[in-house]
């Protein structure tokens, strides 16, 4: 199978911070049971590729604006670390 890049990502997230976020909390789902959206988990590949290859296929994605999502989530790092 081929591999996939963030660039392969970039077509349906084109903010990169945005993009590491979304994929990392996707691959927590992934880790903690989440059903994963693509038929290549037969491959047995890691959690952080299963995410980036859902993303890549446009199968995850943010619910809001992007912008929205980095904000919020910069917004709880300062809550949860000061």
């Amino acid at each position: 199978m081929a591999r996939v890049t963030v660039e392969d990502c970039l077509d349906n997230e084109d903010n990169r911070f945005a993009l590491v976020i979304l994929a990392s909390n996707r691959t927590r789902q992934i880790m903690k049971g989440a059903k994963v959206q693509l038929e290549s988990h037969k491959y047995k590949n890691k959690p952080a590729v299963l995410a980036l290859r859902e993303i890549a296929a446009g199968r995850v994605r943010y619910d809001r604006p992007s912008r929205e999502a980095v904000d919020t989530y910069i917004e709880e790092l300062k809550q949860r670390f000061g």
